[in-house]
């Protein structure tokens, strides 16, 4: 994405309003999908599938699989010289143009610091923030202390707007509640909320243990919080919470109590919603993640998942987020490795124009935008298979990336182009066989094939391709 158009998602209104009723005709010759106002394809709250744990559904039969870009600024705006206020309808529009269905929904704690988290190292402000600024007294950026017993309406308001804008284009919106390392680190603490220097209620957490158990006080003030998020937009169908963004090792505990309190809070309510639990900034091998009693999980680290992402194993739903594999980083091949693995890749989107092409970010533009395409891809490709009944079968495939329900269907991954080798033993009749191309979004029917045994393909692109094999 250019820088231009970087600064158009920004800075320029939106241009679309009102009714939206349009024909989308979808690439790959997999969907034609008609929207219309009104119509977004949301049927009621996300639950664990029954029958294939690896992702939602709704209620109805179908597996729900989850994908598309987030940014830091989507809820709250980050302010530094060089930022203006986000654009968050031009986002809309840049998921919906790609087929995404699936945000993180970014919260931060802190009224500004020179923030170790930010690209540059640039002091950083974020606003609107939940609390009331009644003071007496200034907080460190030269506004009223806040009142941690009193809530802003404005950030309520805005969570609740940009859920229900979200839900109008058919796309659901994970609520993280807390910002973990990045808003309670050594350089960001001292504009914490829970500061006392910041706050009127002489509360101090001393930075990480705000996100422990330690403090009583604070594990209320926190809870009064959560139930005013619950309440804001219980009623919505769109939601998924996330408790918070890489927090520390030592907030197993406290994340745990903080599920356990949202699923009780609203087990009262009208409707009931996943809750989920990130990866921590310091995990080795991602173990309190399975341990949880979340629905849906972000893992996370390198080594582990940055090229041959293992297998989701259905433990928990597996939100699969570049923020914690590489934090720069993910390209069209590993959003397809991801999907074929069974997990539900998402992206940490930085919108390029925003943050410079260089250093770390050299060449990851084109990667993105690579990114992008490939999550409305298998978006397209996890509506047309029956994917309820498939699992991650790696040893059904030469290229060890295949979802398959065997003798059925079969959904096979090749990173580069060649051949493959696919056992199709479980098979009995005739395949069904098609090429989906990566870069250009084509399908190319090929001719039906025999079950029965080892069977090998050809690609008939160059680069990577995925092989499509079903039974009538």
């Amino acid at each position: 994405m250019s820088p231009q158009t970087k600064n158009n998602l920004r800075t320029k209104p939106a241009i679309l309003k009102g009714t939206l009723c349009l024909v989308v005709l979808v690439n790959l010759g997999l969907l034609c999908t008609a929207i219309i106002a009104g119509e977004t394809g949301l049927r009621g709250p996300l639950r664990v599938h029954p029958d294939n744990p690896r992702y939602f559904t709704d209620g109805t039969a179908r597996a729900i699989y989850l994908t598309g870009s987030h940014h830091w600024d989507n809820l709250q705006d980050g302010y530094n010289p060089e930022v203006t206020t986000f654009d968050y309808e031009r986002y809309l529009d840049l998921l919906q143009k790609h087929g995404h269905n699936f945000i993180r929904l970014w919260a931060w704690e802190h009224v500004g610091s020179e923030a170790s988290w930010h690209y540059e190292h640039k002091k950083q402000l974020f606003d609107p923030l939940p609390y009331a600024r009644t003071g007496p007294g200034l907080a460190l950026d030269s506004k009223p202390k806040f009142d941690l017993t009193k809530f802003n309406k404005a950030y309520f308001d805005r969570l609740r707007q940009r859920v229900v804008a979200a839900r109008d284009r058919g796309i659901y919106v994970g609520i993280m509640l807390f910002q973990g390392v990045a808003s309670t680190g050594p350089r960001t603490w001292p504009g914490h909320i829970f500061n006392k220097d910041n706050n009127v209620n002489g509360l101090d957490g001393n930075g990480a243990d705000t996100q422990t158990l330690k403090f009583p006080a604070i594990t209320e003030i926190q809870k009064a919080y959560i139930r005013r998020v619950i309440d804001t937009v219980n009623d919505l169908d769109n939601v998924l919470y996330e408790i918070a963004n890489e927090a520390h090792a030592g907030t197993a505990a406290w994340q745990y109590e903080m599920i356990r309190y949202i699923k009780s809070y609203e087990d009262d309510k009208p409707k009931q919603h996943p809750v989920g639990m990130t990866c921590r900034g310091d995990e080795p091998n991602n173990e309190v993640l399975w341990l949880s009693p979340a629905d849906w999980v972000s893992p996370g680290t390198y080594k582990i998942y940055a090229h041959d992402p293992p297998a989701a194993d259905g433990r928990k739903v597996s939100l699969l987020d570049t923020d914690h594999v590489f934090g720069v980083g993910g390209d069209r091949q590993w959003i397809w490795k991801a999907f074929t693995r069974g997990h539900n890749p998402i992206y940490m989107d930085s919108l390029w124009g925003y943050i410079p092409d260089k250093g770390a970010w050299k060449g990851q533009a084109e990667r993105g935008e690579g990114a992008r395409v490939a999550m409305g891809q298998t978006r397209r490709m996890a509506e047309r298979i029956n994917l309820a009944t498939m699992v991650p079968r790696c040893d059904l495939a030469s290229s060890k990336y295949c979802l398959a329900n065997p003798g059925a269907e079969y959904l096979v991954y090749l990173p580069a182009d060649g051949e493959v080798t696919v056992d199709l033993s479980a098979a009995k009749g005739m395949l069904q066989v098609e090429w989906v191309h990566q870069v250009e979004g084509t399908v190319k029917p090929a001719a039906p094939v025999q079950g029965g045994g080892q069977r090998r393909f050809q690609t008939p692109f160059n680069g990577d391709a995925a092989l499509h094999l079903w039974g009538k």
